[in-house]
């Protein structure tokens, strides 16, 4: 296989893979009006909930737990492992006899689910030279909002047969298993760090050489996490509590994950020629500014698009642009547990957006408190990467990023 060949392959697969993330969250949460409406299962609203909530948690761990086995085990052992769990598991939850079985195979799925995109992102960024590991992060993550729209699609024509959503995301995913043991390689980072005598671990990263980057990358990523889920569900109930009719409150929806696909190829460009580091405040500071505008009630209809389209730019690639700073900062031999950590602590930040939106729906304070909660976030984010060190192109030595 030619270096061309194996580039091309290795960036399809790893586009694919997170493909199935995004594929996997929206048909989730198309299924759940479906099975609440049938009674399926005896599926109840808190039913719902919980399993909602245990497939992100499964996602959690299984970027946490997965995602360092990386660096002892390799990069593509273990994408092709996490992919073929993950579709297993999707491919039987239609098949669960009751609520408890259906919450266990999308905790099961999720463990592999939460380890494919740390890992493909870690596969990517070693695949392309180290300049360009902001937009090899930012590329990937547009295979995330592909499988969204990709889901949403299938699931207006599905309609009442749910479980077509996850009989096709499990078959394609067990169908990409052996294309992908054929066709993806090994990361040649990873092999040349193997023969390294010096290791790098968990304890490392909390260390005196790393802890300072960890910490900003962690709390940058639960920010930006917690932005993009709480956002993405509780947007058109925000909008419609600010007194936008239903139509325009949805059709907001589809234009912040427009902006946001914008946003993921231009931050990425952008980052690989000015810095990951100097974008990615750029980025979290003007979405804490764009958040706190949707505050204000906004009458005329093409400035309220404009600002939500410039929300979905800079709100949703944010947090991919830590990744792409991860991928940078850390050496080869910690750079899968780094990016599975950043990961499983973003993670916690998606399951808490929506339970404390939820509750201010809840409290009739949404409007404006909601966007006046995200833009705290987002200035919390910013002020997590303000904390990060400027980005060393010596990334595959074991030492400490210069200050900056």
């Amino acid at each position: 296989m030619t270096t061309t060949s194996r580039g091309a392959w290795t960036a399809v697969l790893c586009w694919l893979t997170v493909l199935l993330e995004g594929y996997d969250l929206v048909a989730l949460g198309a299924t759940i009006p479906t099975l609440l409406k049938s009674g399926y299962l005896g599926f109840t609203a808190a039913g719902a909930t919980a399993v909602a909530t245990v497939s992100l948690i499964g996602v959690a761990v299984g970027a946490a737990g997965l995602g360092p086995l990386t660096d002892r085990f390799g990069r593509r052992v273990l994408l092709i492992g996490s992919v073929l769990l993950f579709s297993l598991f999707t491919l039987l939850t239609p098949l669960a006899p009751n609520v408890a079985t259906f919450g266990v195979f999308r905790f099961l799925a999720g463990l592999g689910l939460g380890a494919c995109m740390p890992v493909a992102l870690t596969v990517m960024s070693e695949n392309l030279p180290a300049r360009r590991r902001a937009s090899a992060s930012t590329f990937t993550m547009t295979g995330y909002h592909v499988g969204a729209v990709l889901t949403s699609v299938l699931a207006l024509y599905a309609k009442e047969d749910w479980h077509l959503l996850f009989y096709g995301g499990g078959i394609v995913g067990l169908l990409a298993v052996p294309l992908m043991w054929w066709k993806l390689p090994e990361s040649a980072a990873y092999l040349a760090a193997r023969e390294e005598q010096e290791r790098v671990g968990l304890k490392d990263l909390l260390g005196g050489r790393f802890r300072r980057i960890s910490i900003a990358v962690w709390t940058g990523s639960f920010m930006g996490l917690l932005l993009v889920y709480g956002l993405n569900t509780w947007l058109p109930q925000l909008m419609r509590t600010a007194g936008y009719p239903i139509s325009t409150s949805i059709t907001l929806l589809l234009v912040l994950n427009i902006g946001a696909v914008l946003g993921l190829v231009l931050a990425g460009t952008i980052a690989d020629r000015f810095g990951i580091r100097r974008i990615a405040r750029i980025w979290f500071g003007a979405g804490a500014v764009l958040l706190a505008a949707l505050s204000l009630k906004i009458g005329n209809a093409v400035v309220l698009n404009a600002v939500v389209l410039l929300t979905g730019v800079f709100v949703f690639s944010a947090q991919v642009l830590i990744y792409g700073y991860v991928a940078h900062a850390f050496p080869a031999q910690a750079r899968g547990t780094a990016l599975g950590l950043t990961s499983a602590v973003g993670r916690l930040g998606s399951i808490l957006g929506p339970f404390v939106t939820g509750a201010l729906v809840t409290a009739g304070v949404a409007y404006p408190w909601g966007f006046w909660f995200f833009a705290v976030v987002a200035a919390l984010g910013l002020g997590a990467v303000l904390l990060l060190r400027r980005e060393t192109p010596a990334e595959e030595r074991l030492t400490p990023v210069s200050a900056g």
